[in-house]
């Protein structure tokens, strides 16, 4: 008998576990829930829109995806359309591939200023991401402050600093590079708590701030060390002797005929942000680097800026019938399993780490979880979750459907760019009716 399995969440997480039962052997029905009518995730809303290159993975969820014991189910939110507790009760196993959607939050003095985004709402925002796209950013000054030292931190660096033209290949929305282009920002600061050695970009991506057309990498030559201290692998060793390289290559560099200056700020810890109601400066206190850690120095200084994105990490709010750990923020589980037919992958499951490929492991381990305990299928499955969403009166849109939307952001793309991205669900669902009313379904 055929088991019965929603996974809740079309990320990478979620595809690759679809990806590792289909090749498990395991006779199994498969069905993608995910609250937009968009699949793929974070590498359509979160990917950095000029990294065109990591969006061509969905190549491959798209394959997944047309296989004919899986159907895609879009515009279906779980917590709102139907509880994680209705889903068990349908399906044999339920696969939560849900991410960590919400910012980890700025807990500092002045934090609810206007000007202070959270890297979540501000990538989703430049993304086209539905639930963000009327955030409307404050980037009214010339100095912007991005605290974090990871890859997010610096594709937000990245996208604020490029140009038109570098970013015309890209699926940027109108809106977001109309505001970023007519902003007066010439300084864009990236505010680690540690130093150079221990910041978490990777070499390409920290390699690229070299090659901008118009940006300037700034960094301090007497904060790069000779040496990597402390105890490590050799794999380590050699990666952030590699970024301890390009900021050195950095220094070489000459700013001049630049119109935008990317300065990297390392050994700053944020400790309050300046201003009445809205962002004017960012207080920082000096740290040093203990057994790989930062402590404060009781040294304090401040620099202006008009805007504060926090790229800090992400979290998971609260979901019923999912136990939390609220200090990690993930799903509480043992190697995947929550309980006998519940299931967790990706960053619920970990947390927010590792790149595309980490969650393919998630996904093997979850479809051999799934294997050993449920032995005998007992749950009706896709006929019975369709008749609950009917019952509900949800609109779901199902993977032919989204390809209406993919032909037609495909189609209206500029010279060059990839696609122009529908950022309206409305929009979305009018188009998909259209198509269907002239018969190309």
């Amino acid at each position: 008998m055929t088991i019965s399995v929603a996974i809740v969440g079309t990320g990478p997480s979620g595809f690759y576990a679809a990806q590792a039962l289909l090749e498990s052997g395991i006779d199994c029905r498969i069905d993608l829930i995910d609250t937009l009518p968009t699949p793929f995730g974070l590498i359509r809303g979160g990917v950095a829109p000029d990294h065109q290159h990591t969006k061509r993975i969905t190549r491959t969820y798209e394959e997944i995806a047309a296989q004919p014991t899986v159907n895609f189910y879009g515009n279906v939110e779980a917590g709102r359309d139907i509880t994680i507790l209705e889903l068990r009760s349908l399906y044999d196993a339920v696969v939560l591939a849900i991410g960590m959607p919400m910012d980890r939050g700025l807990d500092l003095i002045g934090g609810a200023k206007k000007g202070v985004y959270g890297a979540a709402e501000f990538v989703g925002w430049y993304n086209g991401h539905p639930a963000y796209r009327h955030l409307d950013p404050l980037l009214d000054d010339k100095r912007v402050a991005v605290i974090g030292n990871g890859n997010v931190a610096l594709d937000i660096g990245r996208v604020l600093c490029k140009t038109r033209d570098e970013m015309a290949k890209t699926d940027i929305p109108e809106y977001a590079i109309e505001a970023i282009q007519n902003a007066p920002i010439t300084d864009i600061c990236i505010f680690g708590r540690r130093g150079p050695a221990e910041a978490k970009f990777t070499n390409v991506e920290l390699r690229e701030i070299g090659q901008l057309a118009d940006c300037a990498p700034m960094v301090d030559p007497e904060e790069i060390p000779d040496e990597i201290p402390g105890e490590m692998s050799d794999r380590d060793r050699r990666l952030r002797m590699r970024n301890i390289e390009t900021f050195r290559s950095f220094v070489a560099l000459n700013p001049t005929g630049k119109r935008k200056r990317l300065h990297f700020c390392f050994r700053s810890m944020p400790a309050e942000i300046l201003g009445k109601e809205r962002v004017e400066g960012l207080r920082l206190q000096r740290t040093v680097v203990v057994n790989g850690e930062a402590v404060g120095t009781g040294h304090y200084y401040d620099t202006p800026c008009g805007t504060v994105i926090a790229a800090i990490g992400y979290r998971m709010g609260p979901l019923q019938g999912v136990p939390l750990d609220i200090r990690r923020g993930i799903v509480i589980n043992s190697d995947g399993r929550v309980a006998t037919g519940l299931y967790v992958v990706g960053w619920a499951r970990r947390g927010p780490t590792g790149v595309i490929s980490s969650n393919k492991p998630d996904g093997d381990a979850v479809a051999a979880h799934i294997a050993a305990d449920i032995a005998q299928p007992a749950k009706p499955g896709r006929a019975a979750f369709e008749e609950h969403l009917r019952a509900r009166g949800v609109r779901w849109v199902t993977f032919e459907d989204w390809k209406f939307i993919d032909e037609a952001e495909v189609a209206a793309a500029q010279e060059g760019a990839p696609r122009r991205k529908f950022v309206d669900v409305e929009a979305m669902i009018g188009l998909i009716d259209k198509g269907r009313a002239g018969g190309t379904s």
